[in-house]
């Protein structure tokens, strides 16, 4: 679906939101609630492209999967070993979490299988993926020798690999996790630094047996993984719009309520609280093994800050909408060490560079990340989203501090995670 948007300026955002649920967990939910044995009841799971990607390809794999009435998701797990063959191609759509997930989980099954995707999916880099699971043992061929999808997989009996990761990043991780799954003994992955780790949590919460350690962390094959209930939080991801756009909007006030805050990835509160933005965390508890909290945001004098290290993979996904919190900063923002932006959805450092540009922001562009040198407010102008919807979200954010409105072209791709972002943004509008 592609469409246009045009935001006018803000003189205030008001109000209380929840945000969907986390785009992540969601996914993961589907997966091991497939693989376990039993029943496995959803609550809060996110209705995006992303996610029902993942559960139509376990439906064409002979998995019931249930939406109720009230939004609950009702998976009937039949084990580790469970799935069957599917039928046809299984599309991934733009989802780069399902596509190289499942290329882990499929390369242990005793079936064939191809993996695509639509044409942004089809460019993003995947020999991450599938060097790594095919030196587990399966038979992985994909076009330009295994780097661009369609992936087709022949299933294999697997065996335990320690693997050492370049990049800090959760879908490489898990993939080794699940391809873990179905190997005798232990499948470790240390990365550089700490990716989110939510495969881990889940993971033991089903009752696979996962041990975490300084740097990395492995898991046992051939668990007895049983259905339970899984409770999803609110998307940090979702929520980082509308936080940023708080603070830099003057005269806002708003409460986000049940915000995962799960500490691999909430990197986003820490740099925004460090450029001086005001962010109360309220009701701090645990929901299904995640930590949760209410997030009170007021608009904020923010300045300038270096962000880089292990503070980066925290806040990956989070970065488009952080760069626009620095254009409006006082001082110079330094983003660095975030050479993975440039193999999101689109080259994220080059997209907003290119979009932020346009509205008057002054931004370089360096090879792992951005020196964003902040202004007293954005011009009025017609962007692009690249089809990637965290640009999408991020230029509506910005144009709530510009002097003319903005015109966000190709803003369909915000289904793919947040379906509704758009009349929630106009309902807190004073």
């Amino acid at each position: 679906m592609s469409q246009n948007q045009t935001i006018q300026p803000a003189g205030g955002l008001a109000g209380e939101i929840t945000v969907p649920g986390d785009k992540s967990i969601s996914h993961r939910s589907i997966m091991l609630g497939s693989l376990a044995r039993g029943t496995t009841m959803v609550h809060g799971f996110l209705q995006g492209e992303d996610n029902y990607a993942t559960l139509n390809a376990f439906r064409s794999m002979g998995i019931a999967i249930e939406e109720l009435s009230d939004g609950r998701i009702r998976i009937e797990g039949k084990g580790l070993h469970g799935l069957s063959e599917p039928s046809d191609v299984i599309d991934c759509g733009n989802s780069g979490t399902t596509i190289r997930l499942m290329t882990g989980l499929l390369a242990g099954q005793k079936f064939f299988s191809v993996l695509t995707g639509d044409r942004y999916l089809r460019q993003r880099p995947m020999r991450r993926v599938v060097e790594p699971v095919g030196q587990m043992g399966a038979v992985i061929w994909g076009r330009r020798n295994g780097e661009l999808a369609p992936l087709a997989i022949r299933g294999a009996a697997l065996k335990a690999t320690e693997y050492v990761s370049p990049v800090a990043s959760a879908q490489v991780k898990s993939a080794l996790l699940l391809a873990g799954l179905y190997a005798d003994g232990i499948t470790t992955v240390r990365e550089p630094h700490l990716s989110r780790d939510h495969s881990e949590r889940m993971l033991t919460c089903f009752g696979a047996d996962v041990r975490p350690f300084d740097g990395g962390v492995s898991v046992a094959g051939n668990p007895d993984l049983e259905g339970r209930e899984v409770f999803v939080p609110g998307d940090i991801s979702s929520a980082a719009f509308f936080l940023v756009a708080a603070l830099i909007t003057p005269g806002s006030e708003l409460l986000l309520r049940n915000v995962g805050l799960n500490p691999t990835r909430s990197g986003v509160v820490e740099i925004l609280q460090a450029m001086g933005g005001s962010l109360e965390l309220q009701n701090l508890r645990e929901q299904a093994g995640e930590p949760v909290a209410d997030i009170l945001v007021k608009s904020s004098r923010l300045r300038g800050i270096d962000v880089g290290g292990s503070l980066v993979p925290r806040a990956i996904d989070e970065f488009p909408v952080i760069s626009v919190a620095a254009a409006l900063a006082e001082g110079t923002t330094t983003i660095r060490d975030a050479r993975e932006l440039r193999v999101k959805e689109t080259d994220r450092i080059a997209a907003m560079t290119s979009e932020l540009t346009k509205l008057g922001a002054r931004v370089e562009a360096r090879e792992d990340g951005m020196v964003i040198e902040g202004v007293e407010a954005l011009e009025g102008a017609s962007v692009i989203s690249h089809g990637d919807h965290r640009i999408a979200m991020s230029m509506a954010v910005a144009a709530l501090r510009a002097r003319k409105p903005v015109t966000i072209a190709d803003t369909g791709c915000t289904t793919t995670s947040f379906p509704n972002f758009w009349n929630l943004l106009a309902s807190i509008r004073k």
